[in-house]
């Protein structure tokens, strides 16, 4: 079971055990002419009257199967057998491969296509799905996107009596709607729960890169993961993927890939084997009160950008390190999670429409994305004086960089002057503030600092300090109370 994030654990709901099986209730599933004409998912009466869950949940189960991820592990009998003195006196140890199974969910969204999540079938050597009626199926991997947490499968042969579910609008969802959940949790086969909608929106969770999540109550539990959350008329609004769990069981937070984001995706993953998200070339920052406070901001909205690719998309349209970007496309933003989702989200060479503040003033930038490049490439992208004793100051000992340590950190030569930290001491207002050694400060109150005298002298006064920080290949702002 793969535990991420932060104060509690984040349980992601795939079920990992040695050489089981799934069960599966003995229902069989109905044909579309035994719906009465009614397309599976979309559940009505003929008043047009929304029909009960039961109702729902009839429609739906045939569109949810249960999946297993095999994959064979390399396990040696005692561990001294790979240690290469043991193994020159008693020979090679006697290995055996140990098949090990995931159990997860998926839910039915085409001819032969299934939609799980990334982390149910990741690594996987074997991939199988059952449906209601016990039948299985062998199916490939048609594309995963681990940043989202997505994978797209595909029947290998007939895919006969599986039924698509219709997706829904996730974006017309409300807090305190409706929903079900529907999956195969702990292997025991296609389990329905109804819950709400507790939240939207939920992003920064540390699960994956990209987070948008739909927050329920509804109980999901470790098998859930893949399967489907579905709005009153049997639509699928949502992926199960995460629960957040003291215990390894559902406590009533559990979270899922909204449609609206989960779909763009499958058709990218279809029609590409991957999936190309825009590209902006910044780095971003929530805005909280001390920042705002620091910089002389009127308000927490909007997103700060700490760095600006120097050539990118950003750049070429004239946005700059200290912009506060309030919307996109006519969209308000309030959070990094947010832009973030919604420039991945437009394709690359589209022009995105940015509303900017700079210095108390509205700017509007027109943006034409690029396709965002691997992890690795934007790292080198936001990589693109004689040293002086250290000195101490409100917690801190710094040094003036030199070319030293600008070789030893790699700091680039983009970044003009700048200050070492040497040392952050224990309980102060420095490491408060997030402050550690190796950081280099190269701008104080908004003004290039060029050495550890001149950024004493910034330290030394009264009230918040806002510092711009170049920290493993980007910069960001910190604040600091003097």
């Amino acid at each position: 079971m793969l535990r991420v994030g932060r104060s509690l654990p984040f349980l992601c709901c795939g079920l990992l055990v040695a050489c089981a099986s799934s069960r599966a209730p003995t229902a069989e599933p109905k044909s579309r002419a035994e719906y009465g004409g009614i397309q599976p998912g979309v559940a009505q009466q003929s008043s047009g009257e929304l029909a009960t869950v039961a109702d729902v949940v009839e429609r739906v189960l045939p569109s949810v199967v249960s999946v297993t991820a095999s994959k064979v592990v390399r396990a040696d009998n005692h561990p001294y057998m790979n240690d290469p003195f043991f193994r020159r006196f008693f020979g090679p140890g006697q290995n055996k491969d140990e098949r090990q199974q995931g159990l997860g969910s998926g839910v039915v969204v085409g001819e032969g296509l299934i939609l799980t999540n990334n982390h149910v079938v990741e690594g996987a050597s074997e991939i199988k799905i059952a449906s209601l009626s016990k039948r299985e199926y062998a199916v490939e991997v048609v594309g995963t996107d681990p940043k989202s947490d997505v994978a797209v499968l595909r029947v290998k042969g007939k895919s006969d009596g599986l039924i698509p579910v219709s997706f829904g609008d996730s974006s017309s969802l409300r807090l305190g709607d409706v929903v079900l959940a529907i999956g195969n949790p702990f292997g025991l086969g296609q389990t329905v729960t109804k819950g709400i909608v507790s939240a939207k929106g939920r992003a920064d969770l540390g699960i994956v890169e990209f987070e948008d999540f739909i927050q329920t109550d509804a109980a999901i539990n470790p098998g859930n993961s893949g399967g489907a959350l579905v709005n009153a008329r049997g639509q699928l609004v949502g992926i199960n993927t995460a629960i957040l769990s003291r215990s390894g069981g559902s406590v009533g937070i559990g979270f899922a890939i909204p449609s609206s984001m989960a779909k763009p995706i499958m058709d990218s993953l279809i029609a590409k084997g991957r999936v190309v998200r825009g590209y902006l070339g910044v780095l971003l920052q929530d805005v909280n009160r001390d920042l705002a406070e620091a910089m002389s901001l009127k308000t927490t909205a909007g997103v700060l950008i700490s760095d600006v690719v120097g050539g990118g998309p950003a750049d070429k349209a004239g946005i700059q390190r200290g912009d506060v970007i309030v919307e996109v496309n006519g969209k308000s933003v309030t959070s990094a999670g947010q832009l973030r989702n919604a420039v991945a989200a437009s394709s690359a060479g589209s022009s995105a429409s940015l509303m900017a503040i700079r210095k108390g003033e509205r700017k509007k930038f027109s943006v034409k994305l690029d396709e965002r490049p691997s992890d690795s490439a934007m790292s080198s992208q936001l990589g693109k004086g004689q040293g002086a004793e250290a000195e101490a100051a409100n917690g801190l000992r710094l040094q003036t960089l030199g070319q030293e340590e600008r070789e030893q950190l790699n700091v680039p030569a983009s970044v003009k002057g700048g200050v070492l930290v040497r040392e952050v001491a224990n309980g102060s207002n420095a490491q408060q503030a997030g402050l550690t050694a190796g950081d280099v400060i190269i701008e104080a109150a908004g003004r290039p600092v060029a050495s550890a005298e001149e950024l004493r002298k910034s330290l030394t006064g009264k009230g918040k300090l806002a510092l711009l920080v170049w920290r493993n290949g980007g910069t960001r702002f910190v604040v600091m109370v003097r």
